[in-house]
């Protein structure tokens, strides 16, 4: 009868070992499928990051701070490029203020005054704004440079007013 018990305990015992093994060897396998697609997915993440990094160093290149040339021509002058940017939005902005809109866009507002809505330096002599009334809207090319006095010159070169739709 003894025989028979251990018997008994050690088929159950056999039997609950396999089991342990097929289910813990099923979850491996899971844990090995769920990391491999995280591994791909983490490469793919690296390599748009990549891509988006690539990018952004492109697409800032026609910026102030991001050229180094620009902001060497700045510094020799005794400016910084960061401080130069925020004084000459600082005076573009507040030229919004003045009455009959902003006198830097060369045209008149059909529908209000026309006012600066974005500016997008692109080195240390140019700049480009973006003006609207609400209604119409263009764009223009804007020179900056800072006189013997230190005082900063704003010419318009070149603009342009999108036609309505």
């Amino acid at each position: 009868m003894k025989n028979k018990i251990f018997m008994y305990l050690f088929f159950f015992a056999v039997l609950f070992i396999l089991f342990q093994y097929m289910n813990e060897k099923t979850i491996f396998e899971s844990q090995e499928k769920k990391i491999a697609s995280l591994t791909e997915k983490f490469s793919k993440a690296e390599d748009s990051i990549s891509v988006l990094t690539n990018r952004v160093s492109e697409l800032n290149y026609f910026t102030l701070l991001g050229n180094q040339n620009a902001m060497d021509y700045l510094e020799s002058t005794g400016r910084e490029a960061a401080a130069v940017e925020a004084f000459i939005s600082d005076a573009i902005y507040d030229q919004n203020l003045v009455s009959g809109g902003n006198p830097l866009v060369p045209f008149d507002g059909m529908n209000g005054a026309m006012l600066v809505n974005k500016i997008k330096f692109l080195n240390h002599k140019w700049l480009l704004a973006d003006f609207s009334d609400g209604t119409y809207w263009g764009e223009m090319l804007l020179e900056y440079s800072f006189n013997e006095a230190h005082e900063m010159e704003l010419h318009t070169l070149a603009s342009l007013l999108y036609p309505a739709n």
